[in-house]
């Protein structure tokens, strides 16, 4: 693996060359910060095979352009993208191998098989998710907390979000919440609560370090070495571990 971070100057950005070490043939950083290219166009001829992009959501255009052109594989840890620019990775995943996953944590990946399967054991309960995060964080609800939903939803297709409460109103059964903290130096909380009028099943998963991140997006850029054209998620780095 040759690996290109874009990201390069942010937190995961150091995390992850740091344990990638040699690895690392190029860096790209939107501040331009320590020396590093703003662009991928200031990059130079560097021959990556793989791009780990912890950027900002709004890159991703440019990411992937640079992708296709250069024949790269493609690991995406950033969240926050909008429709339009799933949009450009899903179509981008039919030419480049793209990993596309809300949070790179093995735990999460099975947190979100274990929710599936106990919503589909109590498929009259209430569901409820809850995340946490620093008060840095930017996008709300979380990457991750979308990803919980997006699970759910495979055992009750009829499930809609419904981010944040106010107002009047009572509780719909096919509604999914999601709630949202902001506080502190909190890495990541994130619960799901499924509720029945006799009962509450919590799942709760805790990161302790944003080293987990990081070590999920080296895994992942090493799953992803060798695959062809598609898109790729923890699901499929769960089945082949």
């Amino acid at each position: 693996m040759r690996a290109i971070i874009c990201g390069a100057n942010g937190a995961m950005g150091k995390l992850i060359d740091e344990l990638l070490g040699n690895l690392v043939v190029g860096r790209v950083s939107l501040d331009g910060e320590n020396g590093v290219p703003r662009t991928f166009a200031e990059l130079g001829d560097v021959k990556g095979n793989m791009i780990i992009d912890f950027s900002h959501h709004s890159a991703i255009s440019d990411v992937l352009a640079y992708a296709k052109d250069n024949h790269c594989a493609v690991v995406v840890g950033t969240t926050g993208h909008t429709s339009e620019e799933k949009e450009l990775i899903y179509k981008a995943a039919k030419t480049v191998p793209v990993f596309y996953s809300g949070n790179m944590s093995l735990g999460i990946a099975v947190l979100c098989r274990l929710a599936q399967q106990a919503a589909a054991l109590f498929p009259d309960a209430d569901i409820e998710i809850l995340e946490i995060h620093h008060n840095r964080k930017v996008d709300a609800p979380s990457g991750t907390a979308h990803m919980l939903f997006q699970a759910l939803r495979q055992v009750r297709p009829q499930a809609v979000e419904a981010c944040g409460r106010s107002g009047e109103g009572k509780r719909k059964s096919h509604e999914i919440g999601i709630s949202s903290l902001r506080m502190g130096n909190v890495v990541g909380v994130h619960e799901v609560h499924i509720c029945t009028p006799s009962q509450t099943l919590t799942l709760r998963h805790e990161a302790g370090s944003r080293k987990m991140l990081a070590e999920g997006a080296v895994n992942a850029a090493r799953f992803m070495v060798g695959k062809t054209a598609g898109l790729y998620t923890m699901e499929e780095l769960l089945e082949e571990k």
